[in-house]
């Protein structure tokens, strides 16, 4: 049974410091491929060094919403030379954010803009963070319907099935961090029923967000992604190992991962 955590902060300062044993820790768990995001331009490009030293790691490069405003002139440019790299998977973390007010929402839609064009470029999917932002997706999915289909996750999914189905109509896959474990969460968990098998992924968004039984108890870390997996598959009605091939192998399409 292998698991893959789509969705891992590895450059956190919890993580990388102890990051051979963080990696340890997965792959007893049966974790055998995570992709490490990046959120900024500098962190992006820890994400491909630890992706050059691990070979269950691979990267995704971008700057996120909340870090627009923050980004320095060219930073956009640097990160499109990153794009490239053999172990370089997806483009993101992009998307939107109204609960912070770190960046004006006009410069995060330019971002993700810019996001979505390179996405379309260079072929490779799209990593989408949305907070407290659900007319505003719509919106920018109904938009990008027109200019043709898109690739890649909604993560970290939180939103209604409506909104789940409008992303997967415009190609998106849908995936389930944490919360889905949580026990006042039983509204996404039926949420997580009505995703097309095909466009099913776990993630951990470690650091953050640590699933049942770990939650408020330890920072979250790629091992505990098994625990997502396992609630998801109990609500669908079939085996962890069901699910553990389902995700894994929609994720290595997903990403033009080959099976090592």
């Amino acid at each position: 049974m292998e698991w893959f955590d789509t969705h891992a902060h590895l450059f956190d300062e919890g993580l990388l410091p102890q990051i051979e044993d963080v990696l340890g820790r997965a792959q007893e768990a049966g974790v055998g491929t995570i992709v490490a995001i990046g959120t900024t331009l500098e962190d992006s490009r820890i994400c491909i060094e630890l992706a050059e030293r691990f070979p269950q790691v691979y990267a995704s490069v971008g700057i996120h919403p909340n870090h627009s405003a923050e980004a320095k002139e060219g930073d956009l440019d640097q990160v499109e030379h990153l794009i490239s790299h053999p172990k370089v998977v997806a483009i993101g973390e992009t998307g939107l954010d109204r609960y912070w007010d770190f960046a004006p929402i006009e410069l995060q839609k330019q971002y993700l803009d810019w996001h979505v064009e390179k996405s379309r470029v260079y072929r490779k999917p799209l990593v989408i963070h949305m907070r407290d932002c659900e007319n505003d997706i719509v919106e920018w999915l109904e938009a990008s319907k027109a200019e043709g289909p898109l690739s890649g996750i909604l993560h970290s999914y939180t939103g209604n099935a409506q909104l789940a189905e409008l992303g997967v109509a415009c190609g998106m896959h849908v995936s389930f961090a944490g919360m889905l474990t949580f026990k006042r969460n039983q509204e996404l968990r039926d949420v997580a029923k009505t995703i097309p098998t095909d466009r099913l992924l776990v993630e951990t968004d470690c650091p953050y967000l640590s699933p049942e039984p770990y939650r408020k108890q330890r920072p979250n870390e790629p091992a505990f992604v098994v625990h997502t997996g396992t609630c998801l598959a109990n609500e669908r009605g079939i085996e962890p190992a069901e699910m553990a091939r389902i995700t894994t192998a929609n994720a290595r399409k997903l990403f033009g991962i080959a099976e090592s």
